[in-house]
């Protein structure tokens, strides 16, 4: 039964990959925002975070890397999104406790259809929501990690979040622990076991990013920048309720939040969270329940910090770095889309019963249930309206890299226009990150400072901040720029000789001068190395959270250690 109940669920959530993404599907590759996948992409120190950048595409970048060695890039890429949808609806169709198929396909199409996903993926944080997709599986885990073999189900439910990185594990620890410490007995093991595992999967991101000479970064001027806001006539609460709220207007479905549909989707969100409270109060009910909902509420609670108590997260990160990491506190309402959709099957469970869930009426009672999340965001589908498309590299990039890869004299590559986005006209104008430092195997810098409305927020990256004054001056870049140890100068933006910052490049030879890439080699760059988390700690890091990523997937019989079997006690049955 419950191999069946998986498998009706992936199968439904691979449909809805095949429905969100559409064309998104067909060869290339899709740039929006944070998502930037590449074609044969090469592992570097930068997929390690052995750069001085922050290791927030630790260790996501690295899986991908590894994928793309079996796969084309923009297969890999494929691979990924579909999982994501597939995950979603199986792993909420799995808490549903109900022996029928509507109140569980319903939580799972809610789970994966919803304005939470959809403005995730058009971030492009695509590694967050590998582990959004999976956190059912780590509610249930959680619940049971003192069981025998429990920590080991804990941490393969994590695994898909230890992928996603920081964002991804934290939220993901949020409700593991709330779970696991709302036990009644052995509440401190359960957390203890709970704990060690988060941390032993969080080791290749932790370790490189405390152990970087900058230190981890926590600007409380971004907190105005990144928090919640309203898409929905129900101001900056209302939206997080109904689990949209994210920080980029430019990433709202088309049409969402029109007083119609929000009004509709208020009240399915309402009635799922007025079955899910009376299913916690229930005398029979799974161990997670009362779990969940405390972490949906701290969820929530963490969600509108930036938005409604602003300066007291100012105040957390003057006094602690760490936490910056509640500075996007839309993605905190992630455990709160758990708790909604497992209260929407509750709900559907029981008005398809009282309709007799067998005869007709249940049965197209269920099928309307599992429509409604498609009905109230129709605008995900098909591409997100047409906001995914794919498209591919630019011939002009290929020979680019051929050039850098051929060159054994050491020196990095600056990119400019000196900013973090882009809008390549072979994207659509679609705004994406530089792609460059992925698709180049060498260190590429870029300007990582983040423009959002009239607030910039300061460079993270030593190399960039060392850079700034330099390219800000208007002054002859060559000669600093070899002083900086910089072989390579690339416009992958803004490439007509119209540009001042081209005519800065005296004494470069020029390689490439194409509309979508030009090129510059600066002769006999200085030899400059760069400080970054000590390498040791770091490949010890990686070894400990593949050794507990692997363990976690081993048949229950096998142990990493070995022990011998006690005799019976007298009078005792074996």
């Amino acid at each position: 039964m419950k191999g069946s109940r998986r498998w009706d669920g992936a199968l439904t959530g691979l449909l809805l990959g095949v429905l969100a993404l559409g064309p998104g599907l067909a060869p290339g590759y899709l740039l929006s925002f944070d998502m930037v996948f590449a074609p044969d992409a090469a592992f570097t120190r930068m997929t390690f975070g052995l750069t001085g950048t922050v290791p927030r595409h630790v260790p996501s970048d690295a899986f991908v890397t590894a994928l793309g060695q079996v796969l084309p890039g923009g297969a890999a890429q494929k691979l990924v999104l579909l999982a994501i949808f597939v995950m979603a609806c199986a792993s909420a169709a799995s808490l549903v406790p109900s022996p029928r198929l509507a109140p569980r396909l319903a939580a799972g199409v809610l789970y994966a259809w919803n304005p939470f996903v959809a403005e995730r993926l058009l971030l492009g944080h695509w590694a967050f929501l590998l582990g959004y997709a999976a956190l059912p599986w780590v509610v249930g885990a959680a619940a049971d990690v003192h069981e025998r073999g429990g920590t080991r189900r804990l941490a393969r439910a994590l695994v898909p979040a230890a992928v996603g990185g920081f964002a991804a594990i934290a939220v993901s620890g949020l409700a593991a622990l709330a779970v696991a410490g709302w036990r009644r007995t052995g509440r401190g093991g359960a957390l203890g076991r709970t704990l060690a595992v988060l941390v032993l999967l969080s080791l290749p991101w932790l370790v490189t990013g405390w152990l970087r000479p900058s230190g981890m970064p926590g600007d409380p001027g971004a907190v105005d920048a990144f928090a919640a806001r309203a898409d929905t006539p129900f101001g900056t609460l209302g939206s997080l309720l109904l689990l949209g709220g994210a920080w980029n207007a430019e990433t709202v479905p088309t049409g969402y939040g029109t007083p119609l549909l929000a009004v509709c989707a208020l009240a399915a969100v309402a009635a799922s969270l007025a079955a899910y409270g009376r299913y916690c109060l229930r005398g029979a009910r799974p161990p997670w329940a009362r779990g969940l909902a405390v972490a949906a509420g701290a969820g929530f609670v963490l969600a509108a910090l930036g938005a409604v108590a602003a300066p007291l997260l100012k105040g957390m990160i003057d006094l602690w770095s760490g936490f910056a990491v509640l500075r996007d506190g839309q993605q905190y309402a992630a455990p709160l889309a758990v708790a909604v959709a497992v209260g929407f099957g509750l709900g559907v469970e029981r008005v398809t019963r009282g309709a007799g869930g067998a005869d007709a009426a249940g049965r197209a009672l269920g099928a309307f249930a599992i429509a409604v999340p498609l009905v109230l965001l129709p605008s995900l589908a098909w591409g997100a309206a047409g906001r995914l498309e794919p498209v591919h590299y630019p011939g002009s990039w290929a020979r680019a890299r051929d050039i850098v890869r051929a060159d054994r004299t050491a020196g990095d590559v600056l990119v400019l226009p000196w900013a973090t986005y882009r809008s390549y006209g072979w994207n659509g104008r679609r705004t994406s990150l530089d792609a460059l430092p992925r698709y180049l195997d060498r260190r590429v810098i870029t300007s990582d400072a983040v423009v959002i409305g009239a607030k910039t927020i300061p460079a993270e990256d030593p190399r960039s901040r060392a850079l700034d004054e330099a390219i800000a001056s208007g002054r002859p870049l060559t000669e600093p720029l070899r002083a900086a140890g910089v072989r390579y100068v690339a416009f992958d933006s803004e490439t007509g000789p119209g540009n001042p910052d081209r005519a800065r490049l005296a004494g470069a030879e020029r390689l490439v001068d194409d509309a979508d890439l030009v090129l510059y080699r600066i002769p006999g760059p200085a030899r400059v190395r760069e400080e970054a988390a000590p390498l040791a700690p770091t490949v010890i890091a990686w070894l400990v959270a593949i050794g507990v990523t692997l363990w976690s997937f081993l048949p229950p019989s096998i142990s990493l250690a070995t022990r011998t079997p006690r005799p019976p006690r007298r009078g005792k049955a074996p």
